[in-house]
């Protein structure tokens, strides 16, 4: 399970880092929930790929994470939680939770996103 979060949070960070918001949302389970503070809270893979359009448009870029904890949550294994410091060009602040899920072909989707900017 860590193994496949680890490599689908790369994936995410590569996606946004190249501007491509369809690929960064593609992370995401159809129905996840994103919640960005002060942003507010956007539901749907179709929501969250418009955030992360408009961000990517107004110049974000180059995000990187650091003090990163993964924590599976269930004894399937098929479950797991991470929280994380992040950086980027023109922001920071705190990933409080990320919650990844295995899914059928075994591959790690986000179903739930939970980050704040602190500047």
């Amino acid at each position: 399970m860590s193994l496949a979060v680890a490599s689908a949070s790369r994936a995410w960070r590569e996606a946004f880092n190249a501007g491509d918001a369809a690929a960064a949302a593609a992370m995401y389970e159809e129905d996840a929930i994103m919640v960005a503070k002060p942003f507010g809270r956007f539901e749907g893979r179709e929501a969250i790929q418009g955030f992360w359009k408009n961000v990517i448009a107004q110049g974000f870029d180059d995000v990187i994470y650091f003090n990163t904890t993964t924590t599976v949550v269930d004894k399937t294994l098929t479950a797991a939680r991470v929280s994380a410091d992040w950086e980027m060009n023109n922001a920071r602040g705190i990933i409080t939770n990320e919650l990844w899920v295995l899914q059928p072909d075994g591959t790690a989707r986000l179903r739930e996103d939970h980050f704040e900017v602190a500047e």
